[in-house]
């Protein structure tokens, strides 16, 4: 009687260790999938201070990149997606390559292409949209989700571009 005790003893504590490493496994493994989120909005400088700073309102239409590089500086990712009626976009990346290899989304550089809006479709660097934006820490970690969330990215009316002067 003893030794079947033991023999099922034996086999339970077996099977909650290749439990708990099966758990251990799924606990540390990154998620391959990256969403990236934010906002394009038009920011027109020829109205009062109450207005520009709380007037901005959202782009349908207008394209958002991101490029993400290697170690070495070699671009290993490039994706794009277009801003929807409330200004938003969302980039979802596959962050494992065709090598196996995946790259760190610090390396990563999210910046605006183009507007459809003919009276505000000058680029401004004012949330980082002209030179780009790298991703900092993620919005949001839940399982097999992982989500950066950048700050609003701005174009800005003809009238409002300011000259580029050589001397």
């Amino acid at each position: 009687m003893m030794k079947k005790m033991a023999l099922v003893l034996i086999i339970a504590a077996s099977v909650l260790m290749s439990c708990l490493n099966v758990c251990e496994a799924a606990v540390t493994e990154e998620p391959q999938v990256m969403h990236v989120g934010g906002k394009v909005l038009c920011q027109d400088c020829t109205k009062d201070y109450k207005e520009w700073v709380k007037g901005d309102k959202p782009i349908n239409g207008s394209k958002v990149s991101i490029t993400c590089m290697d170690e070495r500086h070699r671009v290993v990712y490039y994706g794009s997606d277009g801003t929807d009626v409330k200004g938003q976009f969302e980039l979802i990346v596959n962050k494992i390559r065709s090598n196996g290899k995946s790259f760190n989304a610090q390396d990563c550089l999210v910046r605006l292409i183009s507007s459809p809006d003919a009276t505000c479709n000058v680029f401004t660097n004012f949330g980082g949209g002209r030179t780009g934006v790298k991703l900092g820490r993620p919005s949001s970690v839940y399982r097999d989700l992982i989500k950066y969330t950048i700050s609003p990215l701005y174009f800005t009316t003809p009238m409002c571009d300011e000259p580029h002067l050589k001397y």
